[in-house]
Formats: structure tokens, C-alpha cells, sequence
């Protein structure tokens, strides 16, 4: 293990970690002795070579299993290369244990690292912390530092996932069914690639600026909701609800 490590420019702890997330296979075993191999290695790298293309450890897991079921993971690795560059723009964070300490103090709790490295927002790598997104990280940081529990930034994160996942189902579903029902039945040629890599670019930008829009808009309408219900609260505790006013107050005062 110690040999393949440092043949492939890892920790044995990162090999470890790989080992029980089952992204490489087990070795041949001799008495106890484990035997690694030149497949070994090539899998190694291909998953720095995916990291480093800002896929996740789940999303390599997925196309390694794609493999191993006979799947041709070459034509979707040169897909992706071709039009699935990230869509996000996040830089991750290499952390050491005292500066993930120093972001959220006591909340780095057990439970609380077992729960970010299962959403993937935190990685182990050697004997650092690697997490998915600077700009997640400031804002969690902050969220805390004003007040709020980690474990509850967290479980607020997981429901913000599942809106954000049914929302690139809703805008993949229009371009699945709008501009590409006639290339996903058949695989797809140099034109098609090059269609579809159009179309992507041009959504890119459009599906950001419509989900920040609707959420400002959203956002606005729910604060001035909770301003009016707890003025009225002060008001005299009255049920939420406007004010009736004009002729039909008017009548009911005389």
C-alpha cells in the first residue's frame, strides 16, 4: 500500500480512504500479504485527473461503476470533456484540521464532519480537509460566527440541495425535450457534440440569471411578509392580514 501511495503521489491515508469508499478494487492477497498493481495505479490517477476536472468523489464513484457494468466510460470521459466543463465555478479549500477549527470552533463536532463529508462538502486528503467551495465555506463561516448552529446550516444545506436539484432537472428536462429530442436517441456525432456544447454555453448564463432573479424577487416578498406580520404583532397582536379600509370601514364607524 506504502509503495502504490507513493507511486501515485498520495498519502496512504488518502489510499485508505479510496479503498473504503471503494474507488479502486481490492488487491490480490497472499497469506497478508496485498498486491497492487499497474490497474491499481491507472485507477488512482484517473481519479486525480477527475478531481482535478472538479468532479466529486460521488461522481466518480458513479462512473467508475459505469465501467465495471460494461459501460464505455472512455466516450462519456471524452463527452465530458467536451461539453460537460463544470458548471459551477467553485474553487475548493485545502484545510488543516486547527484552520477548519478555527472557521467553526466547537461546532466541528463528529456529527457535524460526518454529515459534511457525506453531502461532500468536505473530502479528506492526506492529513488535510479539502472542501468543495470557497464561496460556501465564507458563507457558512459567517452564518455561524452571527449565531447559527452548524448542525442547522447544514440541514438548512441539504434542503437547499434538493430545491437546487429539481430545479437543473426542470431546465435540463427543456433542453432534453426542446432542443435535443432528436439527437438523444442515437449517439451523438462531432455535429451533434458541437450543438449541444452550443446550447450548454448559452444556458449557462441563462439558468443563473434566472434562478437569482427569482430568488431576489422571492426573497423580497417573504421579508416584507414577516416585516408586515410582526408589525402587526406589535400593533395589537391583530390576525395577519391588511388593514380593511375605504367605504366599507367607513360604514361600519358610522
Amino acid at each position: 500500500m506504502a509503495d502504490l501511495a507513493k507511486e501515485a503521489g498520495i498519502t496512504v491515508r488518502t489510499l485508505r480512504f479510496y479503498r473504503e469508499r471503494k474507488l479502486i478494487p481490492a488487491p490480490r492477497r497472499e497469506g497478508r500479504i496485498a498486491w497492487y498493481n499497474e490497474h491499481h495505479l491507472a485507477r488512482l490517477r484517473t481519479i486525480g485527473a477527475l478531481l482535478e476536472r472538479g468532479h466529486t468523489l460521488g461522481g466518480i464513484g458513479e462512473l467508475l461503476a459505469a465501467f465495471e457494468s460494461g459501460r464505455d466510460v472512455g466516450e462519456l470521459l471524452g463527452l465530458d470533456a467536451t461539453i460537460l466543463t463544470p458548471w459551477s465555478e467553485e474553487t475548493p479549500v485545502r484545510l488543516t484540521p486547527e484552520e477548519l477549527a478555527d472557521h467553526f470552533s466547537d461546532d466541528v463536532t463528529p456529527e457535524n464532519l460526518t454529515t459534511s463529508l457525506d453531502m461532500g462538502y468536505l473530502a479528506v486528503d492526506g492529513d488535510e480537509f479539502v472542501h468543495i467551495s470557497r464561496r460556501l465555506l465564507d458563507a457558512s463561516t459567517e452564518l455561524v460566527d452571527k449565531g447559527i448552529p452548524l448542525a442547522a446550516v447544514l440541514e438548512s444545506a441539504r434542503k437547499v440541495r434538493v430545491h437546487a436539484d429539481a430545479l437543473a432537472l426542470l431546465f435540463c428536462n427543456l433542453i432534453r425535450t426542446h432542443l435535443l429530442a432528436d439527437v438523444l436517441h442515437r449517439a451523438p456525432t462531432d455535429q451533434d457534440v458541437d450543438r449541444m456544447a452550443e446550447i450548454i454555453d448559452t444556458f449557462r448564463p441563462l439558468t443563473k440569471g434566472v434562478v437569482e432573479a427569482e430568488l431576489a424577487m422571492a426573497m423580497d416578498r417573504r421579508v416584507r411578509a414577516e416585516i408586515e406580520e410582526w408589525l402587526r404583532a406589535c400593533d395589537g397582536g391583530q390576525e395577519a392580514g391588511p388593514k380593511t379600509e375605504g367605504p366599507e370601514a367607513a360604514a361600519d364607524g358610522d
